[in-house]
């Protein structure tokens, strides 16, 4: 067995080795134990909070573009280690290279929108307000904040929080994954190495005894989260109750609309990406495509004929395949018996991953794609979001049901269209209910500079992450009026003197 890689909590400018073993984590690709993430505690949990909260003065009058000049560093050693810390991503999380390249590359997005965090946060002045009265607004930092993030993405998605959390003057406290806890500390050791201030950044490992512990900190003032939407109601109401900010981001159930019009091979790609990138592990993937009228004579035939084509294996070494494995052997059975459900249900299966074999890698943990057709909308598979590679198409007559149907859904991340009718785009972008919306493209994820925008039973909480949104959730406003005399004027002291 290869010497297992180190996962140390970062505290206080200090990288702690754990004492004792904790729980492990796979190279998903072969089914091996790489790393054992260490289990905190609340005495963990306290340390890391009361570092970042002695940081916090110091950091918060530091100026603005100097916070920047120190974020700008940061990317450039993003930058330098680009492909080693693509290959750590592939290694703990088992996604393809080109994915884990897509993977940074969208955190390092945010780390460019937080470079302009001297613009982002200009306040607003208005003179005269009342005569000789001025009334300014301001942004202040709000103190200790914090991050829990998932396994799906473990470079982007701890970088949609933390950039501009801290390019907006906050300390924080990063929770990552227990699954995926490598690539995060990786990049942590770069900012550090960029000159972050010690006690800015802070890493605790752990499960719900650490994830409470930070809940309910008196010192803690914002929580940002990303995982399923159980859990992510749970971190809401937790952290509301105990007086912090939230945003929580929890699952989808996003559909994908073919119409009759589509073009086939466009759309077939799309479809194909949204489905089954990352092994259907993102809470943006396309895991419902609805076929509209004729559109099943031409699109179904050439959709099954692709997924079939789809070539699973290990994604840790150069010749790679179109899929890798899902996260944990775990989750492979449950995706599995999910698969197996909608069957028992009555849904048929064209294109059956569950019997792949990956000769190269047969302990790894893998689901071949996999496409339930005529799926109902009671069916266990159309409501729960199974996180695999698994596509549900489902049959609708016209536009007008298939929005109809997509817009029944407690869910509410994205969803898309593929058509060549300016007219049903339009419809469907105006009328569709969820946050953000795809027309000809699969998965809708927006950049950076705009905010992730999940609706309904997707999101807990009132501002987004990323974009002007993600500033304006990790500073609060302050607004000052003033009224200057002029000398003795309204000075009663001196009146009464005089």
């Amino acid at each position: 067995m290869a010497q297992l890689e180190p996962c140390p909590f970062f505290i206080g400018g200090e990288w702690l080795q754990p004492k004792v073993a904790g729980t492990p984590v796979f190279n998903p690709s072969i089914g091996e134990v790489i790393a054992e993430c260490p289990v905190g505690t609340v005495t963990d949990v306290n340390a890391a909070v009361e570092a970042a909260h002695a940081a916090f003065p110091s950091w918060m009058e530091t100026p603005p573009v100097e916070r920047a000049r120190i974020l700008g560093k940061f990317k450039m050693l993003l930058e330098d280690n680009f492909e080693d810390l693509v290959r750590s991503n592939t290694r703990e999380h088992g996604k393809t290279l080109a994915e884990s390249r897509g993977d940074v590359k969208r955190g390092m997005e945010v780390v460019e929108f937080a470079l302009g965090v001297p613009s982002l946060l200009m306040g607003e002045v208005l003179e005269n307000v009342a005569r000789g009265i001025d009334c300014e607004a301001i942004r202040q930092p709000l103190g200790v904040c914090a991050g829990i993030t998932p396994f799906n993405f473990p470079a982007m998605v701890p970088l949609w929080m933390y950039p501009i959390a801290i390019a907006c003057g906050n300390t924080f406290v990063l929770k990552p994954s227990e699954k995926v806890p490598l690539t995060a500390i990786k990049i942590a050791w770069l900012f550090e190495k960029a000159g972050l201030p010690k006690g800015v950044l802070n890493i605790v490992h752990g499960g719900r005894e650490v994830v409470d512990a930070l809940l309910t900190h008196p010192k803690v003032k914002a929580i940002s989260f990303v995982g399923s939407t159980p859990i992510a109601k749970y971190i809401y109401e937790v952290g509301t109750k105990h007086g912090k900010r939230v945003q929580s981001n929890g699952g989808a159930k996003n559909y994908v609309i073919i119409m009759p019009d589509a073009d086939v091979e466009n759309s077939t790609r799309g479809v194909i990406e949204a489905a089954f990138g990352c092994a259907g592990e993102r809470c943006m993937a396309g895991s419902t495509a609805v076929v509209v009228g004729c559109a099943e004579k031409f699109f179904l035939p050439t959709l099954v004929e692709a997924t079939r084509k789809i070539k699973v294996g290990p994604t840790d070494r150069e010749t790679q395949p179109d899929m890798g494995a899902v996260i944990t052997r775990q989750h492979r059975d449950h995706v599995l018996e999910l698969i197996e459900t909608g069957v028992k249900e009555g849904a048929k299966i064209p294109a059956d991953g569950r019997g792949v074999k990956v000769s190269e890698a047969p302990n790894g943990f893998y689901v071949g794609a996999t496409i339930l057709d005529h799926v109902q909308n009671g069916m266990t598979v159309a409501k729960e979001e199974i996180f695999g590679p698994v596509l549900n198409v489902m049959h609708m007559d016209d536009l007008d049901k298939a929005i109809e149907l997509a817009n029944k859904s407690f869910y509410g991340n994205g969803a898309s269209i593929f058509t060549r009718s300016g007219k049903a785009a339009r419809e469907f972008k105006h009328r569709v209910n969820c946050g953000m919306v795809g027309i000809n493209i699969g998965v809708p994820a927006s950049m950076a500079w705009f905010s992730f925008n999940g609706w309904n039973e997707s999101f807990f909480g009132d501002l987004h992450m990323q974009g002007r949104e993600g500033v304006q959730f990790f500073t609060q406003q302050k607004v000052t009026t003033s009224r200057w005399f002029s000398y003795g004027e309204g000075d009663i002291w001196h009146t009464e003197k005089k």
